[in-house]
């Protein structure tokens, strides 16, 4: 993301280092982050839990290491928030559901101990939506969260805080968590960079889950570059380097209705592509049924998230809001049959995929068919319908920015079908595309 007028969050965290090198602190950094928050956060409610005390003795020991010559890491002193289904020590741990209002976490997640190790400050936690059983963010114990391109819009989700706090600058790089798309969609809905590695890349130790069949910890940055770094403080490997195949583009005819903006910006996308030598390959994948597989994962969410929660629902039902107990008992009702033809159709799914992609370095797609849309509108059934293939394939995926329509973001997916997408192949993709928009608000 390009566009801000503050040099320490125009920065990212790839660019920290040479802000070190000229003076600026990590110090200098979490206090500008710490009162861009007081300032900003209000208006979109992205941060739910803050530890400025932490996040600032955290910043001092980072400011001595760089003094000295001696950073863990390149993400040394970079502030990083965590989404509120990730433990965080000695912070509020609920997932976003009321029932767990008391829990604080004994110990950080894996992930965020992972990045602690790296030397980065971490700053608090994010809203999400409820259980991340859900893609709008109107979370009604966390209090809703606003898209910092259009007031009374979703961010999307689950994550939405997550996307939102980095398109706003009110951290560097957020983390979030993926289970049919939550990383990804609200990327698209707020115009940043969304990364899901590999399923288990990033451990998901000390995560809330939805269902561990299909959750990945993932990461929203403001460049390829910020995710990659913070993804390899967090543990991916990244694999070996290649250009040679060509990317497939997923013929989407019959398969999903695109929003006409978000045709149009994709169609562009591809135009930018092949003129600066991209090989595209048009591919079309015979019976596939992305309604299935999206209805077929939630089913799958939707029984192991009823497991996962049970003794909360039992002692505390009040504690979930309605919504979310429907959504949960419907799981609980599934039949053993049932639940394993969602099983086999999902494996049987990526296995067809793969072995039709195997030519290719990777898919692309639009990371979602709309864009974001208000609050109180019909919520489009088909929001994960692209970004769910990432998960059933458990391969890595990226959401990139590719410019917007009406004030409103637009992005693409590359989905990695070798060792990527490699993180050569998504920055390659990302510096080719439109520069990402910035809220002018936020800027």
């Amino acid at each position: 993301m390009t566009g801000f007028s503050d040099p320490i969050v125009a920065a990212g965290v790839a660019g920290l280092p040479a802000l070190y090198a000229a003076g600026v602190s990590p110090v200098d950094v979490t206090e500008a982050y710490l009162a861009r928050i007081e300032r900003l956060n209000p208006a979109i409610n992205a941060v739910v839990e803050l530890d400025p005390a932490g996040a600032r003795i955290e910043a001092r020991a980072s400011a001595q290491r760089w003094a000295e010559g001696k950073p863990l890491s390149p993400i040394d002193g970079a502030p990083i928030a965590v989404k509120a289904n990730i433990a965080v020590e000695g912070m509020a741990h609920t997932a976003g559901i009321k029932a767990y209002a008391g829990n604080v976490a004994p110990a950080d997640a894996a992930c965020v101990a992972q990045l602690r190790a790296a030397g980065a400050v971490i700053l608090g936690t994010l809203n999400m939506h409820e259980a991340a059983l859900g893609a709008t963010n109107d979370n009604p114990f966390l209090g809703r969260c606003e898209n910092p391109h259009r007031a009374g819009f979703t961010p999307g989700g689950s994550s939405g805080g997550s996307a939102a706090a980095v398109a706003a600058g009110l951290c560097a790089v957020a983390l979030g968590t993926d289970t049919m798309g939550s990383v990804r969609l609200p990327s698209s809905y707020c115009g940043v960079v969304g990364y899901k590695p590999a399923l288990g890349a990033i451990p998901t130790d000390g995560v809330t889950a939805l269902s561990w069949t299909l959750d990945h910890v993932g990461v929203h940055a403001r460049s390829v570059e910020d995710a990659a770094l913070v993804a390899r403080a967090c543990g991916v490997e990244e694999g070996s380097e290649t250009d040679e195949p060509p990317l497939a583009v997923l013929d989407l005819d019959d398969l999903v209705t695109l929003e006409p903006a978000v045709a149009a910006s994709f169609t562009r996308t591809l135009d930018i592509l092949t003129a600066a030598g991209w090989r595209l390959k048009r591919l079309r994948i015979d019976d596939l049924d992305l309604g299935a597989l999206r209805r077929a994962g939630l089913l799958i969410s939707e029984v192991e998230g009823g497991i996962e929660h049970r003794r909360a629902l039992a002692l505390d039902p009040e504690g979930f809001t309605p919504e979310l107990r429907s959504l949960l008992a419907w799981g609980g009702r599934q039949t053993p049959a049932r639940l394993a033809e969602a099983y086999r159709l999902l494996a049987e799914s990526k296995r067809k995929i793969l072995d039709t992609t195997m030519p290719y370095s990777g898919i692309l797609t639009p990371t979602t068919p709309q864009r974001a849309f208000a609050f109180g509108a019909p919520i489009p059934a088909s929001q994960a319908d692209l970004t769910a293939l990432g998960n059933v394939l458990g391969a890595p995926a990226f959401a990139l920015p590719a410019g917007e329509a009406d004030g409103l973001p637009l992005s693409l997916q590359v989905i990695g079908m070798t060792d990527g997408p490699t993180q050569t192949l998504a920055v390659r993709l990302a510096r080719a595309l439109a520069p990402a928009a910035v809220p002018e608000t936020f800027r």
